[in-house]
């Protein structure tokens, strides 16, 4: 009877870790195929933080808020004066961004006064 596919070949029937030698050998090829195999996984950041405008770590908490204060004050300028260039709807959308940069102005000078009050208390 012919049989369309050979014997399997025999195993060795010898351990790997039959002396410490080979043991060592052994877990240095399990290292090695790990490593390439099953690396770990580092997670890359989703997102790389920029640095071209970033804020002194030190910066103080009051002199930040003052120049938001600031900045806010001069985009309401800015948003107020290009108002009175448009007429209508237009119009009525830069004013409307406007008075979003005032409450946002309003907030806060509302925070630098109650840490104004705070600084005043502890003197």
């Amino acid at each position: 009877m012919f049989k369309p596919t050979p014997n399997p070949p025999e195993s060795d029937p010898t351990s790997p870790y039959e002396s410490p030698d080979s043991r060592k050998l052994n877990e240095a090829a399990e290292r090695a195929l790990d490593h390439y195999l099953n690396p770990t996984f580092v997670p890359e950041p989703a997102l790389k933080i920029s640095k071209l405008y970033a804020i002194a770590p030190a910066a103080d908490n009051e002199e930040l808020l003052a120049d938001a204060c600031e900045t806010l004050t001069s985009a309401k300028v800015m948003a107020n004066n290009f108002a009175g260039l448009l007429d209508g709807q237009h119009r009525h959308t830069a004013q409307g961004i406007a008075q979003l940069i005032m409450l946002g102005e309003l907030a806060v000078n509302r925070v630098l006064d109650s840490l104004e009050l705070k600084a005043d208390a502890t003197l």
